[in-house]
Protein backbone atom coordinates (compact mmCIF):
# COMPACT_ATOMS: atom_id res chain seq x y z
CA UNK A 1 0.00 0.00 0.00
CA UNK A 2 2.41 2.42 1.02
CA UNK A 3 4.94 1.46 -1.98
CA UNK A 4 1.48 1.70 -4.54
CA UNK A 5 1.19 4.69 -7.15
CA UNK A 6 -1.53 6.32 -4.47
CA UNK A 7 0.72 5.54 -1.61
CA UNK A 8 3.07 7.57 0.38
CA UNK A 9 5.82 9.65 -1.81
CA UNK A 10 8.83 9.23 0.90
CA UNK A 11 8.22 5.20 0.46
CA UNK A 12 7.97 5.04 -3.07
CA UNK A 13 11.14 7.16 -3.32
CA UNK A 14 13.45 4.59 -1.43
CA UNK A 15 15.97 1.97 -2.23
CA UNK A 16 17.59 -1.14 -0.58
CA UNK A 17 20.77 1.50 -0.31
CA UNK A 18 18.93 4.85 0.84
CA UNK A 19 17.15 2.68 3.96
CA UNK A 20 20.15 0.32 4.98
CA UNK A 21 21.17 2.69 7.87
CA UNK A 22 17.64 2.14 9.68
CA UNK A 23 17.71 -1.37 9.24
CA UNK A 24 21.28 -0.95 11.23
CA UNK A 25 19.47 1.29 13.65
CA UNK A 26 16.32 -0.50 14.11
CA UNK A 27 18.20 -3.49 15.31
CA UNK A 28 20.33 -1.39 18.06
CA UNK A 29 17.35 -0.04 19.18
CA UNK A 30 15.69 -4.04 19.29
CA UNK A 31 19.24 -4.50 21.53
CA UNK A 32 18.51 -1.32 23.82
CA UNK A 33 15.06 -2.20 24.55
CA UNK A 34 15.71 -5.93 25.39
CA UNK A 35 18.87 -4.70 27.57
CA UNK A 36 16.20 -2.47 29.67
CA UNK A 37 13.57 -5.17 30.35
CA UNK A 38 10.71 -2.93 28.62
CA UNK A 39 9.22 -5.40 27.21
CA UNK A 40 6.21 -3.03 25.50
CA UNK A 41 8.91 -1.32 24.43
CA UNK A 42 10.84 -4.65 22.76
CA UNK A 43 7.57 -5.55 20.96
CA UNK A 44 7.34 -2.15 19.31
CA UNK A 45 10.82 -2.09 18.11
CA UNK A 46 10.52 -5.57 16.90
CA UNK A 47 8.02 -4.35 15.28
CA UNK A 48 9.78 -1.69 13.69
CA UNK A 49 12.84 -4.29 12.41
CA UNK A 50 10.08 -6.57 11.19
CA UNK A 51 9.16 -3.53 8.99
CA UNK A 52 12.72 -2.87 7.23
CA UNK A 53 12.55 -6.77 6.79
CA UNK A 54 8.89 -6.18 4.56
CA UNK A 55 10.09 -3.35 2.95
CA UNK A 56 13.28 -4.48 1.91
CA UNK A 57 11.59 -7.82 0.79
CA UNK A 58 8.92 -5.70 -1.11
CA UNK A 59 11.04 -3.79 -2.99
CA UNK A 60 12.88 -7.05 -4.10
CA UNK A 61 9.19 -7.61 -5.60
CA UNK A 62 8.98 -5.05 -7.62
CA UNK A 63 12.25 -5.81 -8.77
CA UNK A 64 11.19 -9.55 -10.17
CA UNK A 65 13.88 -10.93 -7.11
CA UNK A 66 12.23 -12.43 -4.46
CA UNK A 67 9.14 -11.73 -2.35
CA UNK A 68 8.25 -11.88 1.41
CA UNK A 69 7.28 -15.82 0.73
CA UNK A 70 10.35 -16.65 -0.31
CA UNK A 71 12.30 -15.11 2.64
CA UNK A 72 10.04 -16.91 4.93
CA UNK A 73 10.55 -20.27 2.79
CA UNK A 74 14.13 -19.55 2.91
CA UNK A 75 14.82 -19.75 6.33
CA UNK A 76 12.57 -22.41 7.03
CA UNK A 77 13.85 -24.51 4.49
CA UNK A 78 17.65 -23.61 6.13
CA UNK A 79 16.42 -24.50 9.85
CA UNK A 80 15.76 -27.95 8.77
CA UNK A 81 18.48 -28.37 6.63
CA UNK A 82 21.02 -27.51 9.42
CA UNK A 83 18.74 -29.63 12.20
CA UNK A 84 19.26 -32.85 11.04
CA UNK A 85 18.79 -34.46 14.78
CA UNK A 86 15.35 -32.75 14.74
CA UNK A 87 14.06 -33.19 11.64
CA UNK A 88 16.79 -36.32 10.13
CA UNK A 89 17.84 -39.07 11.40
CA UNK A 90 21.52 -37.52 13.12
CA UNK A 91 21.13 -38.28 17.09
CA UNK A 92 23.11 -35.42 18.66
CA UNK A 93 23.19 -34.78 22.35
CA UNK A 94 25.83 -32.21 23.45
CA UNK A 95 24.99 -27.88 22.44
CA UNK A 96 29.03 -28.89 20.88
CA UNK A 97 28.01 -31.74 18.88
CA UNK A 98 24.94 -29.52 17.42
CA UNK A 99 27.61 -26.48 16.59
CA UNK A 100 29.66 -28.72 14.80
CA UNK A 101 27.01 -30.22 12.76
CA UNK A 102 25.77 -26.85 11.99
CA UNK A 103 29.06 -25.72 10.97
CA UNK A 104 29.62 -28.97 8.56
CA UNK A 105 26.53 -28.32 7.07
CA UNK A 106 26.90 -24.69 6.75
CA UNK A 107 30.16 -25.01 5.06
CA UNK A 108 28.87 -27.52 2.62
CA UNK A 109 26.07 -25.59 1.85
CA UNK A 110 28.19 -22.57 -0.11
CA UNK A 111 31.71 -22.70 -1.91
CA UNK A 112 33.98 -20.29 0.89
CA UNK A 113 37.03 -19.40 0.21
CA UNK A 114 37.92 -19.53 3.70
CA UNK A 115 37.19 -20.70 6.86
CA UNK A 116 36.43 -17.07 7.84
CA UNK A 117 34.15 -16.48 5.34
CA UNK A 118 30.88 -15.57 5.91
CA UNK A 119 31.74 -13.06 9.11
CA UNK A 120 29.91 -9.67 7.76
CA UNK A 121 32.50 -7.03 7.01
CA UNK A 122 29.85 -4.50 8.72
CA UNK A 123 29.18 -6.04 12.08
CA UNK A 124 30.76 -3.78 14.63
CA UNK A 125 34.25 -4.10 15.48
CA UNK A 126 34.21 -5.92 18.89
CA UNK A 127 31.73 -8.58 17.56
CA UNK A 128 33.83 -9.08 14.50
CA UNK A 129 36.44 -9.80 16.25
CA UNK A 130 35.16 -12.29 18.74
CA UNK A 131 33.14 -14.10 15.74
CA UNK A 132 36.69 -14.53 13.59
CA UNK A 133 38.50 -15.27 16.35
CA UNK A 134 35.99 -18.26 17.58
CA UNK A 135 35.98 -19.32 13.55
CA UNK A 136 39.89 -19.22 13.84
CA UNK A 137 39.57 -21.74 17.18
CA UNK A 138 37.32 -24.38 15.98
CA UNK A 139 39.88 -25.51 13.19
CA UNK A 140 42.51 -25.55 16.14
CA UNK A 141 44.27 -21.93 15.88
CA UNK A 142 43.80 -20.44 19.46
CA UNK A 143 44.90 -20.10 22.32
CA UNK A 144 45.93 -23.65 24.86
CA UNK A 145 45.58 -21.55 27.69
CA UNK A 146 44.11 -17.90 29.38
CA UNK A 147 47.58 -17.13 30.45
CA UNK A 148 49.25 -16.96 26.76
CA UNK A 149 46.94 -14.53 26.38
CA UNK A 150 47.46 -12.62 29.33
CA UNK A 151 51.63 -12.73 28.14
CA UNK A 152 50.50 -11.75 24.70
CA UNK A 153 48.78 -8.86 26.20
CA UNK A 154 51.46 -7.63 28.12
CA UNK A 155 53.57 -7.72 24.69
CA UNK A 156 51.36 -6.01 22.52
CA UNK A 157 50.87 -2.71 25.90
CA UNK A 158 55.26 -2.77 25.44
CA UNK A 159 54.88 -2.64 21.76
CA UNK A 160 52.36 -0.03 21.91
CA UNK A 161 54.71 2.22 24.59
CA UNK A 162 57.11 2.12 22.25
CA UNK A 163 55.67 3.75 19.20
CA UNK A 164 55.86 7.33 18.19
CA UNK A 165 52.34 9.91 19.01
CA UNK A 166 49.92 10.19 16.18
CA UNK A 167 51.51 7.28 13.80
CA UNK A 168 49.98 4.83 12.05
CA UNK A 169 52.11 2.16 14.29
CA UNK A 170 50.36 3.64 17.08
CA UNK A 171 47.13 2.71 15.91
CA UNK A 172 47.90 -0.53 14.61
CA UNK A 173 49.08 -1.75 18.19
CA UNK A 174 46.82 -0.35 20.40
CA UNK A 175 43.96 -2.63 17.73
CA UNK A 176 46.32 -5.29 18.93
CA UNK A 177 45.63 -5.11 21.99
CA UNK A 178 41.79 -4.93 21.91
CA UNK A 179 41.89 -7.87 19.18
CA UNK A 180 43.62 -9.74 22.27
CA UNK A 181 41.47 -8.16 24.99
CA UNK A 182 38.34 -9.74 22.75
CA UNK A 183 40.29 -13.10 22.45
CA UNK A 184 41.13 -13.32 26.19
CA UNK A 185 37.49 -12.08 26.69
CA UNK A 186 36.22 -15.16 24.36
CA UNK A 187 38.39 -17.40 26.46
CA UNK A 188 36.26 -16.23 29.40
CA UNK A 189 33.27 -16.95 27.98
CA UNK A 190 32.26 -12.95 27.83
CA UNK A 191 30.63 -11.34 24.84
CA UNK A 192 32.81 -8.26 24.44
CA UNK A 193 30.28 -6.25 22.18
CA UNK A 194 27.67 -6.54 25.15
CA UNK A 195 30.34 -6.22 27.75
CA UNK A 196 31.67 -2.63 26.42
CA UNK A 197 27.53 -2.14 25.74
CA UNK A 198 26.91 -2.22 29.54
CA UNK A 199 29.86 -0.15 30.96
CA UNK A 200 28.96 1.96 28.44
CA UNK A 201 25.28 2.54 30.09
CA UNK A 202 27.17 2.42 33.53
CA UNK A 203 29.02 5.37 32.52
CA UNK A 204 26.24 7.59 30.73
CA UNK A 205 23.79 6.28 34.17
CA UNK A 206 27.05 7.79 36.42
CA UNK A 207 27.92 11.06 34.49
CA UNK A 208 24.49 11.96 33.97
CA UNK A 209 24.04 11.59 38.30
CA UNK A 210 27.29 13.72 38.42
CA UNK A 211 25.53 16.27 36.20
CA UNK A 212 22.18 16.35 38.27
CA UNK A 213 24.13 16.95 41.73
CA UNK A 214 25.72 19.99 40.35
CA UNK A 215 22.38 21.14 38.89
CA UNK A 216 21.01 20.48 42.49
CA UNK A 217 24.03 22.24 43.97
CA UNK A 218 23.29 25.27 41.62
CA UNK A 219 26.84 24.86 40.70
CA UNK A 220 28.27 24.93 37.63
CA UNK A 221 29.69 21.33 36.30
CA UNK A 222 32.20 22.51 33.49
CA UNK A 223 33.79 25.02 36.06
CA UNK A 224 34.37 21.94 38.37
CA UNK A 225 38.14 20.78 39.11
CA UNK A 226 38.88 17.61 38.23
CA UNK A 227 39.38 16.62 41.83
CA UNK A 228 35.99 17.96 42.42
CA UNK A 229 34.54 16.36 39.12
CA UNK A 230 35.92 12.47 41.50
CA UNK A 231 33.95 13.33 44.73
CA UNK A 232 31.11 13.86 42.78
CA UNK A 233 32.03 10.87 40.78
CA UNK A 234 32.03 8.85 43.51
CA UNK A 235 28.91 10.09 45.80
CA UNK A 236 27.21 8.33 42.42
CA UNK A 237 28.77 5.46 42.81
CA UNK A 238 27.58 5.76 46.38
CA UNK A 239 23.96 6.39 45.11
CA UNK A 240 23.08 4.39 41.82
CA UNK A 241 22.71 0.47 41.83
CA UNK A 242 25.02 -0.75 39.15
CA UNK A 243 23.49 -4.20 38.66
CA UNK A 244 21.75 -4.23 35.24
Amino acid sequence: MLRSPRGCPWDREQTHESIKGYLVEEVFEVIDALESSDFDEFKEELGDLLLQIVFHARMAEEAGRFDIDDVIREISAKLKRRHTHIFGEVELETVDEVISRWEEIKAGEKERPSYLSGVPQSMPSLAMSQKLQAKAARVGFDWPDDEGILDKLAEEIDELRRTKPHSPERTEEFGDILFTLVNYGRHLDVDTELALRRVNRKFRRRFAGMERLAREADIDFESLSLEEKDRLWNKVKEEIDDDD
